[in-house]
This record gives structure tokens, sequence and C-alpha cells, in this order.
């Protein structure tokens, strides 16, 4: 066995000590150079849109901000629709959005001159709840929500299902401006179905929750991050879709057993922008950690691929929709691929 002398080891230990002062050295260079750049960027990121994007942009925001003092993010609750009026005129940089983006708004960016960037950031599932009282609704068909939505719908329970009780319904939900009032439209009541109008509606989703939560014969719906938040207040009701009822999570919205109301919710940040640092700065971050802040406040995580391809896009500049006209059953890794 061979034996190192005295000297050889010292000199062993010289040169470790020598490498490791010479990587802290490394180290504290990068982390300077990193805190200099955070120190350096400044100005303002201003986004509005989906009340159930919110959650998510409003985490990525303070987290941000709390590495970019300097950075202003402020997050508005408009709701889809109305974000994107907003946005189409260009009086935000990026818009929160529960729904592809619809032609009109296309037309109206096109008009103005604003060019966007589509970007999916995370899975939701539309969440219908009932009150705890509620001791008789666990479950519910597509067809039974249509009977209770629709235009001209159910009044009482009991004529939705036999042998629940002959009270009046009360329901809460999403304004027209909400990408979630449309997505809940088109999946329950199909397309050029109308929804009743006697219902209490808001963009903001902690109004739906407290009216449910305050209600003993209220139904309402909105997205998943929601009900996770207030679990203890609202009642979560299984919708069957033909193969026996299941109730949104982390896995069924993930599968897309949970049918029809999974779906992608998105960010869409304006091309010119996306040109300023402290923008590109944060879309950039956002989709880095989209996947841990949309656990974190309830949502479900796209695959990494997703967002991998999310941040090509973005870094490549690739403006459109390819969700708007995409076809049922194709998978989100595809449609940003261009397969």
């Amino acid at each position: 066995m061979k034996v190192c002398s005295n000297s050889q080891l010292i000199n062993s230990k010289k040169s470790g000590l020598l490498l490791a002062v010479c990587l802290s050295a490394v180290i504290a260079v990068v982390a300077s150079v990193v805190q200099a750049r955070a120190e350096r960027l400044e100005g303002a990121v201003h986004i509005d849109g989906s009340s159930t994007v919110f959650p998510i942009s409003e985490a990525v925001a303070e987290e941000f901000q709390g590495l970019h003092p300097r950075v202003r993010v402020t997050v508005g609750i408009s709701g889809t629709g109305g974000g994107f009026k907003k946005f189409c005129v260009g009086e935000t940089d990026i818009s929160d959005a529960s729904r592809p983006i619809k032609a009109s708004e296309v037309e109206c960016a096109r008009k103005h001159g604003v060019e966007y960037i589509e970007l999916p950031v995370a899975f939701d599932g539309i969440s219908v709840v009932v009150n705890p009282a509620n001791d008789f609704m666990e479950s519910v068909t597509v067809e039974e929500l249509r009977k209770i939505w629709q235009r001209g719908g159910a009044k009482r329970w009991s004529e939705v299902r036999k042998g629940w009780p002959d009270r009046e319904i009360r329901l809460y939900g999403p304004g027209t401006d909400s990408g979630t009032f449309d997505y809940f439209v088109e999946a329950i009541l199909g397309k050029g179905g109308e929804i009743r109008s006697d219902f209490t509606a808001s963009e903001d989703d902690n109004v739906l929750v407290q009216g449910v939560a305050g209600d003993r014969d209220g139904l309402g719906f909105f997205g998943y991050a929601y009900y996770v938040e207030n679990s203890s207040r609202l009642n979560l009701v299984a919708v069957d879709s033909g193969n026996g009822a299941v109730a949104p999570s982390t896995e069924t919205i993930n599968d897309g057993t949970y049918a029809p109301l999974s779906r992608p919710i998105f960010i869409y940040p304006s091309k010119s922008a996306s040109k300023r640092p402290e923008v590109a700065e944060f879309v950039r971050y956002y989709l880095q950690n989209a996947a841990q802040f949309a656990a974190e406040v309830g949502y479900v995580a796209l695959p990494a691929e997703v967002y991998r391809l999310a941040r090509e896009r973005f870094d490549g500049g690739k403006t459109g929709s390819v969700f708007a006209a995409a076809k049922p059953g194709k998978s989100i890794v595809a449609l940003l691929s261009g397969d």
C-alpha cells in the first residue's frame, strides 16, 4: 500500500483549502452579480384579468418583488373578458385568463397593434360547491347541472331530482366577464346554450365563496383553488359526465377524469411589453416557478415539458394562440410543439 509523506499530505490539504477558497470566491462573485442585477432591475408590471388565475399571479408577484424590490407588480381582478378589454388596447402588460383568447379579442388586439404570447401556467377544475348544511347533494350529473343553470331552469331542488327537498335553489356564479363563466356555459349548456340570469354574479370568487357559505340552499361554481382555500366552509359536489361521479382533485384534474370541467389556465404577456427587462424577467420567473406556486395555491401543475415549451415560446417571441381553435383530445404538449 502506498503511504503519503507528511509533505505530500500538507500539500494536499493546502490544495483542498485553496480550492475551497476559490469556490467560495466564485460563489461570492456570482451572488454579487445576481444581487446587482436584482437591484438594477426596476419599473412596473401591470397584470389584470381572471380571478381564477389571480392566486397564482399574486403569489408569483410577491416572491418576485422580494427578489427585485425596485419592480412594482400590480395584479387586478376584472375577469378574463374584462382583463382582455384592457390588454387589447394596451392598458396592461399581461392578461390573466382562465380560457383561450376569443376571436373578438384577437381582432381588438390586432386593431390596436397589440401582439400577445399565449402561455399555459396550470390546470384547474371548475368546482361545483354547496353549503355544508346541504346533506343531499353529494353528486350531480351534467344533465342535472344543465337543468339547474339553463335559461328557465329548475327553481326548486325537488325539480332536479326526486327525493331532493322542496326548497328554492339559490345560485352563485362568476359574472359574464369571467373565463370560468364562459367555460362552464359551453361545457354544461353546450355551444349556443343560454344561462339563466337570476343568480348572484361576481368577478371576485371570494364573494361567491361567502355567498354559498352563508346560504343553506346555495349552489355555486368557481376555480378549484378557492374551494381548497375554503374547504371547511363548503361541500364539494362530484360531477357525473356519464362514467360515474368524480370529484375534482389534483389527480382527477391532471388526468382528465374530472370531466368536462378540467381546463388549462393562462397568462398572455404582450410582445411589446416583454421587451422591457422587468416584464421579461417576471414572465421567465413565472414560468420557472409556476409548478410550485400552482400547487401552493391549490391548482395542478402542468407537466415539466409544457413549462419548457412555454419558455421556448416566450423566449422566441412566438405570438398568437394555439388553444383558441384546438381540437378536443389534443394534448397541451402537442399544441405547443406544433404536432
